[in-house]
């Protein structure tokens, strides 16, 4: 049934494609066809350029981009003198004069030259939005380049949190947002924020060439190294006297944020070919953790300083070998220590931890253009990861369900990963085809790991009464080596091809072939289909479709789980009902008793989803579009975990195998529905304001909460079918820049959604699997709904120029005042459903009050 609904999808899109093509089949032989490359002063293709073919009669083509090899081309165009308009951020505009005549083929190549940064000051609207048939011109994305992300309030420079608001939380995968850098699937970003060219998510949301969604993961595009000598650094301070008390918090504690920030770039010496770029930041933050729990003694309300510092420095070096070929070098350290982590809510300052975290990576990227025809790309990333977590002291852990947790944290984990990636595309242009196909190594991964958490036990109680009546439910404790080294290997390779048929009708048809080696699945072949058709003779208005199956991943903690409790490397020995102070005052020892195990349900593979659209994109004036789009989404076969030796019903008490604990079978057996229909506007909406508005109305529904979910009942699953963890009826995201004049800039960030779901739980382990998550009997899971969400930022800046000519505006600095939270709205979060707290149906946490920072930036 699973197999025929994606047939039928299929299908459906192939009739739909074919009767289009009957359609728009008349052909116009005497008409002329405009093809070109666009090149910067090394000679190498300058791809993702708006390209724009204007006639002497004031008529305009419909505006292209140019593909990875820097090439455009416009059909159907009629005699006549033009102009090719070809811009792109960092170089200066070209205008290049042409004569076409009836029915000929003109070629043109075109040298884009490097601008001062700050010669051309642009926001998202400056160059105007248009719509476009071409695959990968969707304007139901989100996308942002640096300069609107400088005018807009965006949180400690922080532009993946920023932009990751505009993501959909039904496309994100087990192993979590996927990221692209510079077309690379990569882990983490190692570039700091002013090496940053463009932020875009959901563009080109059905290409083969990437393993999840576009909607489910954040593309970031970086600025590459010029001939001339450019720079930018911003200074960042936030404290406290500025800040809005926290709301849980007694006081008004002392918190400090510095950050200094930037990248240099330039020629190397005198040479022509060699250049570089530097950049990195340096990040200090002391902030405060607010406690707000209970213990015997009353309420418990404290700020506990919680430090972090963030260190990157990446060095990148270019080299132009000839006009065809171009690689770089590039080394990156980051270094992100943390202390007293953990604490706040119910947690109290003894059990935080510290971590000692680094990574180092070095890429080697080679670009190779073989013909006109035929580009090459090849990434390889040889990187080392260290992640150390250590409790701040060792002492027993006392949890009270939904009141407080003391002692120690209990929480001891090394993890060293040397980890290669690999990307190898080619991507070939004839006629109206551009065919990409290539090999996608997202992850090669040697993993040493080593879990002494847990060692010093742990008891739970459901509530204060038992606690003060010295009652648990349940008492924990780890022993053993728990060291194990295994391999994450990914790999996958894909075949795409996106056919303009028509200047007014495009498709993009791919397969693309995913394999890891944990759970040995080999049929994971995710065929994707899409079409762009304009039915007016004007090409403002473009219906687009598509549909594809998008593989999810174990990711690597679920393959360690397996090696850790294999019932010998790691033993999790669990004891309901215990004794207190001490669990083996009745007899016994820990060796003595069963220990848990993790295992892989024997018909495990890995789920999928089917990802389907349909929407109309128009152009409302000549900067400013609008799209309508409904997306739908099913996910089939997703992950989740369930104990399958937990006690029998209908008395709970009877285990299948005493020889065993706890034995947590990983299994893909659930599902997700989701539908939503998205309104996006973008580009200038008046003359003083631009940027981005996109409105969600959506309703996901799910049975699993992600791999390490477990049911309430592991025996009946009937009540788990409910909205998914983080669903939202309602979505409101908008990012603006208003400039009313030349002296000042102001920048709005605006998000509001509807509250997330929460579950109701009885507070009593009535299963007897002592994970207490039962729910009272009749309530299903997430029944219960938390607050709506609102936030208003606001950036007020005044740019002040040096050197200023009448061709260029030479050296800027720019002072920036912003605020957070403005209104200073008490976003409530942590809900307690646990029917036995004290501090039931309330929140025990909020996010950030209003806070205010000062910033300077200096660009020449």
């Amino acid at each position: 049934m699973k197999r025929s609904v994606l047939l039928r999808t299929i299908l459906l899109l192939s009739l739909v494609f074919l009767g289009l093509s009957s359609a728009t089949a008349q052909s116009r032989l005497s008409d002329a066809v405009v093809t070109g490359t666009v090149i910067d002063q090394r000679r190498a293709p300058v791809s993702d350029a708006t390209v724009t073919l204007h006639s002497d009669s004031n008529a305009t083509e419909e505006p292209v981009k140019t593909d990875a090899a820097g090439r455009f081309r416009f059909e159907g165009v009629i005699e006549g003198s033009y102009s090719v308009e070809v811009e792109h951020e960092g170089f200066a505009r070209s205008v290049t004069p042409l004569k076409v005549n009836r029915g000929a083929s003109t070629t043109v190549t075109i040298k884009l030259f490097l601008s001062s940064v700050v010669t051309k000051v642009t926001v998202v609207g400056d160059e105007p939005a248009q719509v476009s048939t071409e695959i990968s011109e969707n304007l139901d994305t989100a996308s942002v380049d640096q300069n609107l992300l400088e005018k807009v309030p965006v949180f400690d420079q922080d532009y993946v949190t920023a932009m990751s608001a505009f993501l959909d939380a039904g496309a994100i995968g087990t192993n979590g947002m996927q990221t692209i850098v510079n077309g690379v699937e990569v882990t983490s970003v190692t570039v700091s924020a002013s090496a940053v060219q463009e932020v875009r998510i959901n563009q080109n949301p059905y290409s083969a060439e990437y393993a999840r969604p576009g909607r489910g993961g954040l593309e970031i595009i970086t600025k590459e190294a010029g001939s001339d000598y450019h720079g930018t650094f911003n200074f960042i301070f936030r404290d406290s006297v500025l800040n809005a008390r926290d709301t849980f918090a007694l006081v008004r504690a002392p918190e400090q944020r510095r950050i200094a920030e930037g990248a240099f770039s330039g020629p190397i010496g005198h040479s022509k070919s060699w250049s570089f770029m530097l950049s990195g930041h340096r990040q200090e933050e002391d902030l405060q953790s607010v406690v707000f729990a209970q213990d015997l003694s009353g309420p418990i309300q404290e700020s506990v300083p919680s430090p972090k510092r963030d260190t990157l420095l990446t060095l990148h070096v270019g080299h132009q070998f000839s006009e065809n070929h171009a690689a770089y070098w590039q080394y990156t350290e980051w270094d992100y220590p943390s202390s007293n982590q953990g604490v706040g809510g119910f947690v109290l300052p003894e059990a935080a931890t510290n971590s000692n975290q680094w990574e180092r990576a070095w890429v080697f990227n080679d670009r190779l253009t073989v013909s006109p025809h035929l580009l090459f790309q090849f990434q390889v990333l040889v990187g080392w990861e260290h992640h150390e977590t250590t409790s701040v002291n060792s002492a027993q852990k006392i949890v009270v369900q939904d009141a407080f947790t003391s002692g120690g944290a209990q929480t001891d984990l090394l993890g060293v990963e040397h980890n290669v990636q690999i990307s190898a595309v080619a991507s070939w242009t004839h006629a109206k085809h551009l065919v990409k196909f290539g090999i996608n190594v997202p992850d090669l991964s040697l993993r040493d790991n080593v879990n002494h958490s847990n060692f010093g036990s742990t008891y739970y109680f459901t509530s204060l009464d038992f606690y003060k009546a010295k009652t648990p439910y349940a008492f924990r404790q780890q022993q053993g080596s728990g060291a194990v080294t295994y391999w994450d290997d990914q790999l996958a390779g894909f075949i795409l091809d996106e056919y303009r048929f028509r200047p007014n009708l495009s498709f993009s048809y791919g397969l693309r072939y995913n394999w890891q080696n944990h759970l040995y699945d080999n049929a994971q072949f995710a065929p994707r289909l899409a079409f762009a058709y304009s039915p007016d003779k004007s090409r403002k208005t473009v219906i687009r479709a598509g549909a594809g199956v998008f593989y999810d991943r174990t990711g690597a903690n679920p393959p360690g789980d397996l090696q850790l409790y294999n019932g010998v490397i790691l033993r999790n020995v669990l004891i309901l009902d215990p004794t207190y102070p001490d669990p083996f005052s009745g007899g016994g020892s820990l060796a003595s008793r069963p220990t848990d195990v993790v295992q892989f349900d024997p018909t495990i593979h890995e789920p999928y989803s089917i990802q389907y659209s349909l929407g109309v994109e128009r152009q409302l004036t000549k900067r400013t579009t609008l799209a309508l789009t409904y997306n739908g989404s099913r996910g089939i076969d997703l992950f989740r975990s369930r104990d399958i030796n937990a006690p029998l019903p209908p008395g709970y008490k009877v285990i299948p195998n005493p020889a065993v604990g706890l034995l947590r079978n990983i299994e893909s057996s659930g599902r997700q529905s989701g539908n939503s229909f998205e309104i996006t506007l973008r580009g200038q909406m008046t003359h003083y304001a631009t940027g981005l508005i996109q409105y969600t109305l959506s309703r996901t529904d799910n049975n699993t909460g992600g791999v390490t979910w477990f049911p309430a009942n592991q025996y009946d699953l009937s009540g788990e079918w409910s909205r998914a963890d983080f669903d939202q009826l309602h979505r409101l995201n908008l990012l603006e820049s208003i400039s009313p004049g030349k002296q000042f800039t102001f920048g709005v960030g605006l998000q509001l959604a509807s509250g997330k779901p929460y579950t109701m739980i009885a507070g009593q382990d009535l299963f007897n699997t002592g994970i207490l998550n039962a729910r009272p009997a009749g309530v299903t899971r997430n029944s219960l709904e938390g607050p709506s969400y609102a936030d208003l930022d606001l950036r007020l800046s005044r740019d002040f120029y040096f050197n200023r000519t009448k061709k260029e505006k030479g050296k800027v600095t720019t002072f920036g005042f912003e605020a957070f939270n403005l209104l200073n709205h008490v976003n409530y979060v942590s809900y307690v459903g646990n029917l036995q707290s004290h501090f039931f149906g309330q929140a025990v946490s909020a996010l950030p009050t209003r806070r205010l920072q000062l910033t300077a930036r200096f660009k020449f």
